[in-house]
């Protein structure tokens, strides 16, 4: 059996990290055997290198499916970007796909009613949706938009995967973000299974709510869970001084 130093898979980590700085994003790594056979190591120590590139963000881990690039974007929120998940992914260099989980009208539950300045009650999509940035699942979003502002929005965005598209497009708004707040936090199981990790990982939480520039009206609140390992979440306020 092939013997290894404590330190061997940080070795192998490095040198499998300077090969995936020109891999593009989604590409399939070697698994633990063919690293193992590779690097003449034992499958403990291949195990501790591809889990050393996980920790440093440089690749996922998909149960059954293998190791892949993994490439995390800065995902900027600020005054003077649109609340568009597919605007501010392609703003960052990267592909963005949204698929919609589930969409129905439901009385506004009350925890958003002062969200929307609704009373609770008032009939509302929920729009549940899992967002990708090169095809790697990278988001949970929970959204509720006033049905009187889209009637038939499960129509709208089967044409147009941006709901901000659709906002923009169909009900004739353009939606601003008028509040938000970004924290970190262990999301609810259903939401994990989702995002596909493990229970007790932290993801951004990133609460928005947007309204419409012209009048004001709040057109849009939404819930999103990002993977950490997919967007580093980062608030722009203000301007940069000059110099800077």
């Amino acid at each position: 059996m092939p013997t290894v130093t404590t330190t061997r898979y940080l070795e192998i980590a490095d040198e499998l990290a300077a090969e995936l700085a020109g891999a593009p994003a989604g590409s399939r790594l070697d698994g633990e055997h063919g690293i193992g056979r590779r690097f003449g190591v034992g499958r403990a120590a291949a195990r501790a290198a591809l889990q050393e590139l996980e920790r440093r963000l440089l690749v996922r881990r998909v149960q059954g499916a293998g190791t892949f690039v993994n490439r995390r974007i800065d995902y900027t929120i600020s005054h003077d970007r649109r609340p568009s998940w597919h605007e501010t992914v392609a703003a960052a260099g990267a592909h963005p796909r949204t698929v919609v989980r589930g969409i129905e009208a439901l009385p506004l539950p009350t925890e958003h009613a002062a969200a929307l300045g609704l009373p609770a009650g008032t009939p509302c999509h929920r729009l549940e949706r899992q967002s990708y940035i090169d095809d790697l699942l990278a988001a949970r979003v929970d959204e509720w938009v006033p049905v009187d502002l889209v009637a038939d929005l499960d129509l709208a965005v089967q044409a147009a995967e941006s709901l901000d598209v659709v906002l923009r497009q169909v009900a004739r708004v353009d939606p601003v973000r008028a509040w938000c707040r970004v924290s970190l936090d262990v999301p609810p199981p259903a939401v994990c299974a989702g995002l596909e990790i493990e229970p007790s990982r932290p993801v951004w939480l990133v609460e928005s709510v947007s309204r419409d520039a012209a009048s004001g009206r709040p057109v849009m609140c939404s819930r999103s869970w990002m993977r950490s390992d997919a967007v580093r979440v980062v608030v722009e306020l203000g301007s940069i001084p000059e110099g800077e």
